[in-house]
């Protein structure tokens, strides 16, 4: 019950952010439109937010045909996991990276980089595809796909917000007013920090979970570790056009070191996850 109560907050949230922007856009027609609006994307969000995610990246489903290597890993691994074998998709990225997006088993979705497929050897893979299941196994990932598709309409929406202010569009002579303009104002200053708290409810804790069920999904704690710095290492040098509200989303952090997002940032530290992915392979005897 504890994802399904997270779930009914984020829909609940979005709706709050929506109609409080619909009144700064348009006063109670702002209000009204907000909320068919947030009725609609409530709905969006939670049936399709893993298509959404998927097509706001440009992710192709990659065939048995095109890599029968790599569904071969998913499907070994999605059998030690014990839940369905996820499609999986290649997203035209040259970051490294990879994530997982769905409403959970039977109806979740593996992506990866391009870039990724290009610096990670099989084992390393294995490592993070272990983890992206470790998510869909654990069951996080719709309200992590939720949470994404939140933060993308709340960018969306402050755009038409920005044009709103240019032209005045829509705004009745009640609320053209200077205070409710600077509301507005501000409204698209703290929008970043918004998306940054939506992925804050994701918490860091899940990523700790996933490393450590992946770890022992694929068997070998240390081939994650080694992933991770590697990705790490890549992300810092390789940007990526990545929708703040969708960082959480991926297994390292695509924004690493952009300003005020780090603060914010699901992500733990890489060291400190290599660290406990070296302690979980102590325990299984892989490390003296």
């Amino acid at each position: 019950m504890g994802y399904m109560l997270r779930t009914v907050l984020l829909l609940g949230l979005l709706t709050g952010i929506l109609l409080f922007i619909g009144n700064l856009i348009g006063g109670q027609t702002g209000v009204i439109v907000a909320f068919l609006i947030a009725a609609v994307m409530n709905f969006m969000a939670y049936w399709f937010s893993d298509r959404i995610v998927l097509s706001m990246y440009g992710a192709k489903e990659i065939s048995y045909e095109e890599a029968p290597w790599l569904h071969r890993i998913v499907e070994e691994l999605a059998r030690r996991a014990n839940i369905p074998k996820p499609p999986i998709y290649l997203v035209p990225m040259e970051q490294p990276n990879a994530f997982a997006t769905g409403r959970g088993p039977g109806h979740a979705a593996v992506a990866v980089t391009r870039g990724i497929l290009d610096i990670l050897d099989e084992e390393e893979l294995k490592g993070v595809l272990a983890h992206e299941l470790a998510h869909i196994k654990n069951r996080d990932v719709l309200v992590a796909s939720i949470a994404a598709t939140i933060a993308g309409a709340i960018s969306m929406i402050v755009h038409w917000l920005q044009w709103a202010l240019i032209f005045g569009w829509g705004r009745d002579e009640e609320n053209n007013n200077p205070l409710s303009i600077v509301g507005s104002i501000l409204m698209i200053i703290i929008t970043p920090i918004i998306a940054a708290l939506i992925q804050m409810a994701i918490s860091r804790s899940r990523e700790y979970l996933a490393d450590e069920t992946g770890a022992y999904i694929c068997g070998c704690p240390l081939s994650l570790a080694k992933a991770l710095e590697k990705i790490h290492n890549y992300v810092t040098r390789v940007p990526a056009p990545v929708n703040e509200g969708t960082a959480h989303l991926f297994i390292e952090n695509p924004l690493k070191g952009e300003g005020i997002m780090e603060l914010f940032s699901t992500h733990p530290s890489t060291e400190k996850r290599i660290a406990k992915l070296v302690e979980i392979a102590r325990k299984m005897g892989q490390v003296s």
